[in-house]
């Protein structure tokens, strides 16, 4: 009995001081500031066992597939590479400023398809990596892990090859451009000067419908007419 009553007087005050510690606003949270070595190490095993739990049903496809590995170029170009870099690419700003680091993804050694297909889908909180599964279907996501089984080792010159020989920032909808939004003057475009082709109305468009999906077979059905 007196074990028991022990062992909840110590909770309780480990609960008091974890408060205590909180309110205080002692702990820096600031990225500048890294964290001790030992809370450090409890966050990365905490992050390392939950994506394991989570990852470790996955079924990974045939990730070979030469379009599956361009269309996974064409998207790590345009939305992975300010955090992790391209072979030959020197550090950015965002990468440099991010805390914990993120990895640079051309030049690790160990590859888990199932890992990466669960850190690229979900996102991983309080570290900057976004959920891209919010924007991406899986097939997309699949084709960004099937190029990063590739980028080890990859050099800039087939690098460059492969992403120019992909379809770009491109899944089926959800896509961003960083210049949208500019004004017209600025970019040499009139609203109402097409060239003689008018653009397609998809401001009812839901941003999962795909639209020129790059993963889709050409098809002969337009020639029918």
């Amino acid at each position: 009995m007196k074990t028991l009553r022990l062992l909840l007087l110590l909770a309780l005050v480990a609960l008091f001081a974890t408060f205590a510690v909180v309110w205080s606003g002692i702990y820096n949270i600031a990225a500048d500031d890294p964290h001790t070595s030992t809370v450090y190490k409890l966050l990365e095993y905490a992050r390392e066992r939950s994506i394991a739990a989570r990852s470790d049903t996955i079924e990974v496809p045939d990730l070979v597939a030469p379009e599956l590995v361009r269309s996974g170029a064409g998207n790590y170009d345009s939305m992975c590479t300010g955090c992790h870099l391209m072979p030959g690419m020197a550090e950015t700003e965002l990468s440099l400023g991010l805390y914990p680091k993120p990895p640079n993804l051309a030049a690790r050694s160990a590859v888990d398809p199932a890992r990466d297909f669960w850190i690229v889908k979900h996102g991983i909180k309080a570290s900057g990596m976004p959920a891209w599964g919010v924007s991406m279907d899986d097939e997309y996501i699949w084709g960004m892990v099937a190029f990063m089984q590739k980028l080890p080792g990859m050099s800039a010159d087939e690098y460059r090859a492969i992403v120019a020989a992909s379809p770009g920032h491109s899944h089926g909808g959800g896509e961003t451009d960083a210049s949208a939004g500019h004004d017209d003057a600025g970019s040499g475009h009139d609203d109402d000067d097409s060239g003689g082709h008018d653009e397609p109305d998809n401001s009812e468009r839901s941003s999962f419908e795909p639209v020129d999906d790059p993963m889709t077979p050409p098809s002969d059905t337009h020639n029918d007419h």
